[in-house]
């Protein structure tokens, strides 16, 4: 093989690749959401057949296997810090004579814009409800 075939599979390596692990990610989850299910009805089975009443699973059973818990950090830092990379990188591009390349430091500048637009608004959401029960914490 010459070096122009192996080229050509590189980049179908990569795209197998990348999309086989969304679909192992499903195939684990469904398989371990139906054996939870089904371990949850043999023993609710077993309970009717000897009279005794179970609970319900609970929700989080049913649940993703990696369902994170809500960010509880913000999102100031990575924004400044998308902002400032993709300003540097434009300023950098800029300055050694690539003004055409340099435009690709906007993408980076413009997530940092957006991280920091998204904590605009969710301070905003969540400052008045902090705020409101630190002064009934206060009061009582």
């Amino acid at each position: 093989m010459n070096e122009d075939s192996i080229a050509v599979f590189i980049p179908i390596v990569a795209i197998v690749m990348s999309l086989s692990i969304p679909i192992v990610y499903t195939i684990a989850d469904y398989k371990r959401r139906r054996d939870i299910v089904e371990a949850h009805h043999r023993e609710r089975l077993a309970a009717i057949e000897r009279g005794v009443d179970i609970p319900p699973l609970p929700e989080s059973f049913y649940q993703p296997i990696s369902r994170r818990p809500p960010r509880t950090g913000s999102t100031l830092l990575p924004g400044l810090v998308w902002l400032f990379i993709g300003i540097g990188f434009f300023i950098a591009l800029w300055q050694t004579g690539r003004q055409d390349w340099s435009y690709f430091g906007l993408i980076p500048t413009g997530i940092g814009l957006a991280y920091l637009i998204y904590y605009a608004v969710e301070g905003r959401k969540q400052l008045p409800a902090g705020g409101a029960s630190g002064a009934v914490k206060g009061s009582t």
